[in-house]
């Protein structure tokens, strides 16, 4: 008898596996690895966080933490460079950003592109954002303030009244987290002048509490009847 004809009658009668030896072969594959030489057996299928996983779980905390701020394009301005070539054009930009819960701040920015100019005012404004009063959704007092050549009179109004101001106005109040205010642009319309003098007006003022502590005295309380 030949090799192969030797080969093919052990094929044949090969006798099929039992259901529990099938089990036993299959708690041999998946079992636990041995321990390793320091003592510490690890899991089989654990799987270690990539560094993707780390950095989008590092935003989210970052997202949830920090305050919520508010951006807002007030102006962009393109300028044109006369060269021999042709011209070339810079861009500025003026942005406000605010938390709407009385912190703002505004900001300048320039370069080549528009993008790039944003961004550059952004981390301006971020960096100058500064506290103001705001009471109930509006302003404690009337005032009136002047930057260059532009005057702002702003008037504290009723809930529900909104705000009624103008494009560069409304963007410092909107981020202050002012909803009802009376506003009125007197002079110069030039934008960087005009958020100037809202940010100057703003920060001018005071409420009651703040007068009176500042005098040695205190609010006096309403007797009841």
């Amino acid at each position: 008898m030949s090799t192969e004809e030797t080969q093919d009658n052990a094929v044949t009668n090969e006798v099929p596996p039992t259901t529990e030896e099938t089990a036993q072969t299959a708690q041999q594959v998946h079992a636990p690895r041995a321990p390793r030489k320091d003592g510490v057996s690890a899991p089989r299928n654990a799987q270690r966080p990539g560094r993707r996983d780390a950095a989008f779980s590092r935003r989210g905390a970052e997202g949830e933490d920090g305050p919520q701020l508010v951006e807002k394009v007030v102006y962009v301005n393109r300028c044109a460079k006369v060269v021999k070539g042709g011209r070339r054009f810079s861009f500025s930009a003026l942005v406000v950003v605010g938390d709407r819960n009385g912190k703002v701040g505004h900001g300048f920015g320039k370069a080549n592109e528009v993008s790039d100019a944003i961004r550059k005012g952004t981390d301006a404004a971020k960096r100058a954002m500064k506290s103001v009063v705001v009471v109930n959704e509006t302003l404690p007092h009337e005032v009136y303030s002047e930057f260059g050549g532009a005057k702002i009179v702003l008037k504290p109004a009723a809930p529900g009244t909104g705000l009624v101001a103008g494009e560069k106005v409304r963007a410092v109040l909107e981020a202050a987290g002012v909803s009802n205010v009376i506003a009125k642009s007197l002079g110069s319309s030039n934008a960087a002048n005009v958020v100037k003098a809202t940010m100057q007006a703003m920060l001018t003022m005071r409420t009651a509490d703040q007068v009176l502590s500042s005098r040695g005295k205190k609010k006096k309380e309403k007797e009841s009847v």
